[in-house]
């Protein structure tokens, strides 16, 4: 029987959701993508089901979802998302056979979904614990990995009301856990086996990314031969911690990817900074004229990416970057996507819920500003000491090369206990 602060949560979130639906988009496509319930066709067993809170756990459980792909070539793939964003972002990926909102936990769903599913293995990725969809893969005796958890005490799990979260940790067959810290708070909470301390199967997608670099000819040439500073997955604060030294500094190349590129917050991203303009302008100039010949490059320095998908291959033509989220209570994004390039990494204060932030601060590649006196004292230093600049890129690329591999474990666990083999 689940948790009544669990059922009560539940239903406070779904009616939130539904009243937020309203006049916010984003609750809007949360809503209307779960009008319509999941339907698998006929398909090809062993079934693989990863469910993904978002776009950023995708990421880290795609080098998973990739090779056990070659190592099964006939599974079926299933892949879930929770919120918009992962899904709106993700519905075309083609390394899957079906994608689909998870619908809300409940016990009617929670049968029918693994009823409809039926999977051989259940891959579930960092975050996220539905209580009724975990207990019915454990009733029905369904392995399910987490992949690349971190637990932190911050959790529900470690609250006086986290019974049901407790309870769902009992459903996992085996823990992948990003760092030993995680396994000592499972171990707290009387979850001492089955786990591996594997490292974050993220660091492999973004080696991946780098080795496989695919140039981008407009950004290339709006960066031309000066310096390139590239603030990625910002919000306003980030945005307005940038702007002045943005403004100050024309003879400098700033590319500015937003976390959130609806229309309405691109056009207010724009008016920050005069001499900007949009990705989608610029591709349109370019069909229009040479890309050599665009005279109106020589005005603009700042470039506002408005679409999804280009980030982590932009970093690349940085000498500095700038990662977003750092001025948030969630805290800063990906700095690995930035790091890999071998390239200083920026971020602001709210970081430390993040080990690989943390730890690329300890080996020298990240720092850590405070507001934009800082940032440009940061950034000052950099340009003055090519030495320095150099030294820490390294320190970016090294930390992430040493941190790889959490793939290979998580699948060599899988193939050891023939959780997808008769």
């Amino acid at each position: 029987m689940g948790n009544p602060v669990y059922n009560l949560f539940l239903l406070l979130y779904s009616c939130g959701i539904k009243i937020a639906s309203l006049f916010n988009s984003k609750a809007n496509l949360w809503v209307s993508g779960r009008k319509k319930f999941p339907a698998l066709a006929h398909h090809q067993p062993p079934v693989i089901w990863m469910h993904c809170a978002s776009l950023g756990e995708f990421e880290q459980g795609r080098p998973v979802l990739e090779e056990l792909k070659k190592q099964y070539p006939n599974c079926t793939i299933v892949l879930s998302f929770f919120s918009p964003s992962g899904y709106e972002g993700m519905k075309n990926y083609k390394g899957a056979d079906y994608i689909f909102y998870l619908p809300m936990d409940g016990k009617t769903n929670a049968k029918k979904l693994i009823d409809t599913i039926d999977p051989a293995l259940v891959l579930w990725v960092k975050y996220e614990y539905w209580f009724y969809y975990l207990q019915q893969l454990k009733s029905r005796h369904i392995p399910v990995l987490l992949v690349s958890g971190i637990f932190r005490t911050s959790q529900p799990f470690f609250k006086w009301y986290g019974k049901a979260w407790r309870n769902c940790l009992q459903c996992f067959t085996h823990f992948f856990v990003q760092n030993a810290q995680s396994a000592e708070l499972l171990a707290s909470l009387g979850v001492d086996k089955n786990i591996t301390i594997s490292g974050d199967t993220r660091v492999d997608r973004v080696i991946e990314i780098a080795a496989q670099f695919i140039p981008l000819p407009i950004i290339e040439n709006f960066c031309g031969n000066g310096k390139v500073i590239v603030a990625g997955s910002t919000w306003e604060d980030d945005e307005a911690e940038l702007v002045h030294y943005v403004n100050a500094n024309r003879g400098i190349k700033f590319i500015i990817a937003p976390h959130e590129i609806d229309k309405e917050n691109i056009q207010d991203v724009k008016k920050e900074f005069p001499n900007a303009v949009l990705y989608s302008e610029l591709e349109q100039r370019h069909l229009m004229q040479s890309i050599e010949k665009d005279p109106q490059l020589r005005e603009e320095n700042v470039l506002i990416i408005d679409n999804i998908g280009m980030l982590s291959r932009i970093y690349h033509y940085a000498h500095i970057t700038y990662v977003g989220g750092g001025f948030g209570a969630d805290g800063v994004h990906n700095v690995l996507e930035a790091a890999v390039h071998g390239k200083p990494v920026i971020y602001g204060p709210e970081y430390e819920k993040f080990a690989e932030a943390t730890e690329l601060v300890e080996c020298g590649a990240g720092i850590t500003i405070e507001n934009a006196l800082e940032l440009e004292k940061v950034l000052n230093e950099l340009w003055n000491d090519e030495d320095l600049l150099k030294a820490k890129g390294d320190a970016a690329k090294k930390y992430v090369l040493s941190k790889g591999g959490a793939t290979k474990k998580l699948a060599a666990y899988i193939q050891e206990n023939r959780l997808l083999t008769n």
